[in-house]
């Protein structure tokens, strides 16, 4: 493809791919609200739905034998989503404090998946083993999160984490002007999918002819351009989350999101083809993912929540991270 076809093919296809999956989550959310679920469970459908040209960008890469681009993508956009969600959210807001039983839900969950891709990745684990302990984390996480707080027994289960589960936004009146039906939001949730799939490809496609015309290395051109890209309807829902003070969603999305990429770009594809960090930049990207993880993790332990210093902490890190691609 030559360059002056690739690049307005990579500016739509960049363009539908963000309408659709705004949209997507938008309206997963909505019906999220309308039927009542638990934050929780918003959270990962939202994750889910924002998370569409992350996912999709990087198996197409993957498909096209692009290793090093589908390694950048995911996890260029997981170390974005950290910042751009959760730290740029506890800077604007002032603070992002959620109950400490939510906290190690989420956590531990996040952290286990995004161990156990990392070893994956740096050919530490086999993708059989790395799946089979995936779904011993993930299955338990689903149960609690869709069954909620009456999967938790008094004796078994902590007060706090049972409130949380428990908690719910407030609902959508029906009546309100403009309100879709639901069987109308469903339709339209399928159609955004679609455009999401075809932007992707097509985005993918055009960042490859032009990465190839401008001598851009595959690695930075996942980390550098195609992933912050691509996670930007993540950050849109974060930061909407984050101002809203809806702490457990925001945090349930970020985490759910990363968690997504990493079992749908690394985990389950390695199950049927190499996916491996191929070189020492790619090696270096892995280990300040988990870096990020690990310091998100503990600015948001603290009983104040995350605020406003330690979301600096969490940017400038991601910032690092940026450099070192650059370097």
């Amino acid at each position: 493809m030559s360059w002056y076809a690739a690049a307005p093919l990579f500016l739509v296809s960049l363009v539908v791919t963000l309408a659709a999956a705004r949209l997507f989550a938008r309206r997963l959310d909505r019906l999220g609200v309308r039927f009542g679920f638990p934050e929780a469970l918003i959270g990962l459908l939202t994750a889910l739905a924002a998370d569409g040209p992350e996912i999709s960008s990087a198996l197409f890469a993957l498909f096209r034998g692009a290793h090093s681009v589908s390694v950048g993508v995911l996890v260029g956009s997981n170390a974005f989503n950290l910042a751009a969600m959760i730290g740029l959210s506890a800077l604007l807001a002032g603070c992002v404090r959620l109950h400490r039983e939510t906290l190690l839900l989420e956590g531990v969950f996040g952290a286990a998946i995004t161990l156990l891709a990392a070893a994956v990745l740096l050919r530490w684990l086999g993708g059989a083993p790395a799946a089979l302990l995936a779904a011993v984390v993930i299955v338990p996480y689903l149960l609690v999160v869709i069954g909620g707080s009456e999967l938790l027994l008094h004796r078994h289960g902590s007060r706090g984490l049972r409130r949380s589960l428990a908690q719910r936004p407030a609902r959508v009146r029906e009546s309100e002007p403009g309100e879709r039906p639901t069987h109308h939001l469903l339709g339209l949730v399928v159609v955004d999918l679609a455009l999401i799939l075809a932007g992707s490809a097509g985005m993918v496609q055009a960042a490859l002819a032009l990465g190839d015309r401008w001598h851009l290395s595959r690695a930075a051109l996942g980390v550098l351009i195609l992933a912050p890209l691509t996670s930007i309807p993540n950050a849109m829902t974060g930061v909407r989350l984050g101002r809203a003070g809806r702490a457990a969603a925001l945090v349930g999305e970020t985490f759910n999101s990363n968690t997504i990429n990493l079992v749908g770009g690394v985990i389950i594809p390695a199950l049927f083809t190499a996916v491996v960090a191929l070189d020492t930049r790619a090696t270096v990207q892995v280990a300040w993912l988990v870096g990020m993880t690990v310091l998100c993790l503990a600015l948001l332990a603290d009983p104040r929540g995350m605020r406003r210093g330690g979301a600096l902490a969490l940017v400038a890190m991601y910032a690092g991270f940026v450099a070192t691609q650059v370097a």
